[in-house]
Formats: structure tokens, sequence, C-alpha cells
């Protein structure tokens, strides 16, 4: 015997049964569990430990900055110093070929005796005035480029700016003292261009140190 309703219609239940499936969507959403999340940190934010580092860079770039400061500062001085040295010393050489025509006007002036020049005829004494100007001259332009003639006599032997070439007895000065000088001595800037070639003393009382 048939229901007189006829077969059931499936369809029905399995739309209920989809519609309490999908009733879970529709709950509330205090009724579902809340998701947990990771806290967002900004990027900007320091670290643990960050003030040190940042800190401890900070110092290391000033210290580099002052380094590289100082070096620059050096090259600038050494290089203006070498620029000086090369504008003073650059004549150097050709001053030291120079100096052998002064020498030989002083030995020309040396040769003739106080007393043959003051004898002499007008025209000897116009050449001797002459070579004197000459020696003048000469002497005038080195020292306008910074080589300067020095005469030692009587003064302590310094062996940084004279040449001993003898010893002389001589009890009347203290020991060690420039007595005569053979041939005078020039410098050229801070240094000595020529040492002075002299003669000193020996016998009398040494000097001391303090003198």
């Amino acid at each position: 015997m048939t229901d007189s309703n006829g077969p059931k219609d499936n369809s029905q239940n399995n739309f209920k049964d989809n519609s309490q499936d999908n009733s879970n969507p529709d709950k509330p959403a205090q009724d579902r569990e809340p998701a947990m999340s990771k806290p967002y940190i900004m990027p900007d934010d320091p670290e643990d430990g960050g003030n040190e580092a940042l800190v401890k860079e900070a110092a290391e770039a000033r210290d580099k900055m002052l380094r590289t400061l100082a070096e620059m500062e050096n090259l600038r001085k050494r290089t203006q110093k070498e620029v000086a040295d090369g504008r003073t010393y650059a004549i150097a050489n050709f001053a030291r070929d120079v100096l052998d025509i002064a020498d030989n006007l002083q030995r020309a002036l040396d040769a003739v005796p106080a007393e043959a020049k003051a004898a002499a005829e007008a025209g000897i004494k116009a050449l001797i005035e002459g070579v004197e100007l000459t020696e003048r001259s000469l002497l005038n332009t080195l020292e306008k480029n910074g080589v300067k003639k020095f005469d030692p006599a009587g003064e302590k032997f310094d062996p940084n700016f004279q040449q001993a070439m003898y010893e002389v007895p001589d009890s009347s000065v203290p020991a060690g003292t420039v007595v005569q000088v053979v041939q005078a001595g020039y410098t050229i800037g801070d240094r000595v261009l020529r040492p002075a070639l002299v003669a000193v003393s020996k016998g009398g009382t040494k000097v001391t140190a303090s003198e």
C-alpha cells in the first residue's frame, strides 16, 4: 500500500540540511572565537639596545670626522711649508756658485794693503772703489734673496755654522774661540749654505756651556 501523498520529495530534506550547514556564517560575531594576531611594530621603532648602537655609531662617525679634519690640516700645513721652502731654497745651488764671485772680489780687496790704497793714484783708487761697490751690490742682491753673509770672529766655535781648519795657541782668549776667519760663511733661510772656515784658539781657559 502506497502513501496517498505519493513518494516523499527528498529535495526538501536536502534543502533543510543545506540550510542548517550554511547557518554557521550567519551566527553573530560574538559567538565566534576571536582570532589572535601578533602585535605590529613600527619599522622605525628602536629595538632593544638600539639607542646604545646609535650612540656608538655617532661617536665613531664623529671620531672619523675629527681625524679626517686633522689630517687635512696637517696636509695643508705641510704643503704650505713645502711651497715656502721651495721658494726660499730653490736658488741654493745658484747662490752657492755665486759665492765664488764674492770670494774673488774679497780676495782682490784684501790683496791691496791699506798703505798702498792710501798712497795710490786716483785711477787706482777709483778701480778699488769700483771693486768694493761691486762686492756690496752683490752681497745686497744675495741678501734680498735670503742669502746672508756671517763672520764669526771672536765668537765661540759652533760646528753647526763653522768648520775649524786649524788651532792657534792663544792664552789671551778662552779655548774654542774663533780667532781668525779664513773664509766667511753664508746662510740661506734657516740653513747653512756654506760654513765659515775658521781658526780656533787653544791653551786658554775653556768656555763653559753657560758662557
